[in-house]
């Protein structure tokens, strides 16, 4: 029987809470980050190049909590996990009002990033654990599509001190959104650990070794190439507005249409145009699609560039809904491939390694995207272009070398040693399924 996506939130206090924590969440991010550079150069009065080396140390130092908590969602509480994070999100975000040089930005950035970072890891590894089948990648696209919502809110909410224009406005406003992170730490304290902590196998307390990550070749290839494919996020925040005001003739101002086209097309669509991908076929045919759209959104950027204003708004236009189609679609695989491939024992350690290749793909990106997008012109997109669909299709070549759902492993024939007595007669029992098998 399949649930509804609307049965499913009504009737599971557990996802009901899940929401919950991630709109707060959300709410306070999208606030924070709006005004983070602002303060920090205009109130603060560090250097830009000095904000830009704290936060890309920072990056860095996300990029090992994803992994490290990936690992310890293996092995200690998620739920407590959760809560510390959240605690020291909070707590480091108030903490930014106090930065005024180099070093304590790092120190509180990184702080920062670290929980940011390490809890995407730990609640991946709970709702695997928590969720089965094609619910996990509902679920993951319902709170895509609350974290859009939320972030807006935020963002809205950002207007008031930026309108009020004093570094008081700022700094309450920061203040505030670490004290949403200690609220839902107090939500996340309400989370049933029976469900989504790791559990120790029968056999003993540590439970039987499962081969990690690291060995499966395949699924750090996928990684890799989900790394690379998630770049196209920076392409829209970064490259896309540079762009616009700079090697268009359509009107500076169209900025924020298109960053609205984005946040509403996922509000939107992410949970429906997600069915369908719950498994790896279906994971595969969404990033073909992914990638034959984002190849044609770059185009779509790129031609807005020789074109008279009318026309180059038009195109931008078309691009923006294109663009976030793909970022729809390539979600919602990547999630598939994350969960599919992760056996019981280590979707802790799997989900934080498919992160840690997000995160250095984001790392990265930046510099990839304005090399050659903003740099080159027209060839620049056409490289860009032809990145994603490559991604896409060795995605989709890589996931059809695994073997599919329930296809059993050969195995040699066992000798059996004669029964001894056979005081009566018994039915052959069935044979019972091949259980799955990851292959490496």
């Amino acid at each position: 029987m399949v649930t509804t996506t609307t049965a499913l939130v009504r009737d599971d206090p557990t996802l009901r809470r899940l929401l919950t924590v991630t709109a707060v969440d959300t709410v306070g991010r999208g606030a924070f980050f709006t005004l983070t550079s602002l303060y920090l150069i205009g109130v603060a009065g560090l250097p830009a190049v000095t904000v830009g080396v704290g936060l890309t140390v920072a990056g860095g130092v996300g990029v090992l909590g994803s992994l490290a908590f990936g690992h310890l969602a293996d092995r200690w509480s998620s739920r407590r996990m959760l809560v510390a994070l959240h605690v020291l999100q909070g707590g480091a975000l108030t903490g930014y009002v106090l930065v005024r040089d180099l070093p304590t930005l790092i120190l509180v950035a990184s702080l920062v990033m670290l929980a940011q970072q390490g809890g995407a890891s730990v609640r991946s590894a709970a709702i695997g654990r928590a969720f089965r089948g094609d619910e996990r990648v509902r679920i993951r696209a319902l709170m895509r599509t609350v974290t859009n919502a939320g972030i807006a809110a935020g963002t809205a909410l950002a207007a008031i001190p930026l309108a009020i224009g004093s570094a008081n406005a700022y700094r309450v406003t920061m203040v505030a959104a670490g004290l949403l992170f200690l609220g839902s730490a107090v939500l996340l304290l309400g989370l049933p650990a029976a469900r989504i902590d790791a559990r120790p196998a029968p056999d003993g307390p540590a439970g039987p070794r499962v081969a990690g990550p690291y060995r499966d070749r395949r699924f750090l290839l996928l990684a890799a190439l989900n790394g690379i494919f998630g770049m196209q996020f920076a392409v829209y925040e970064i490259a896309v507005p540079l762009w616009v005001v700079h090697h268009t003739e359509a009107p500076d101002v169209l900025v924020s249409p298109l960053l609205l086209i984005n946040t509403a097309l996922v509000i939107a669509l992410q949970v429906r145009l997600s069915r369908g991908t719950a498994d790896l076929r279906g994971a595969a045919r969404a990033m073909t699609w992914a990638g034959w759209l984002m190849a044609l959104a770059c185009l779509l950027w790129a031609v807005a560039g020789e074109l008279p204003a009318i026309a180059a708004v038009l195109a931008l236009l078309v691009a923006a809904a294109v663009h976030t189609l793909a970022e729809i679609t390539s979600s919602a695989a990547g999630w598939s491939i994350s969960f599919e491939l992760a056996p019981a024992g280590a979707i802790g350690a799997y989900q934080g390694v498919y992160g840690t290749g997000f995160a250095l793909g984001a790392m990265v990106a930046p510099l990839v995207v304005t090399a050659t997008a903003i740099e080159l012109g027209t060839p620049g997109w056409a490289l860009l272009g032809v990145l994603f669909l490559t991604a896409a299709l060795a995605t989709r070549v890589v996931i059809a070398r695994i073997p599919p759902t329930g296809t059993p492993e050969p195995t040699a024939p066992e000798p059996t040693a004669p029964e001894p007595t056979a005081p009566e007669p018994t039915a052959p029992e069935p044979t019972a399924p091949a259980a799955r098998v990851q292959e490496a």
